[in-house]
């Protein structure tokens, strides 16, 4: 097995990793998130759209984190900085 067919192996386990760990973590945050808002609409129904407003602002930077691991395995499967370096 040569240098190259390494670092693509190595590469594409590392992107799947980085989808995997980087999308549990938003998801797993999003969803008691999700759980503390309902709560609190129980308890003060009279508070439901500041409630819900905070929601979303606090779920779109939670999402972020996932955005940025997608960016990053896409930046490592097709523009991996390492491969200039064994391809000439």
């Amino acid at each position: 097995m040569d240098a190259l067919s390494v670092v693509i192996a190595v590469s594409i386990f590392t992107a799947g990793i980085t989808i995997a760990i980087g999308g549990y973590g938003p998801s797993r945050g999003e969803g008691e998130a999700l759980t503390k808002a309902i709560e609190s609409i129980a308890r003060q129904p009279e508070a439901t759209n500041q409630i819900i407003r905070t929601l979303f602002v606090g779920m779109a930077m939670v999402e972020s984190v996932a955005i940025y691991c997608l960016v990053v395995s896409l930046i490592i499967l097709f523009a991996n900085p390492l491969l200039g370096y064994l391809i000439k």
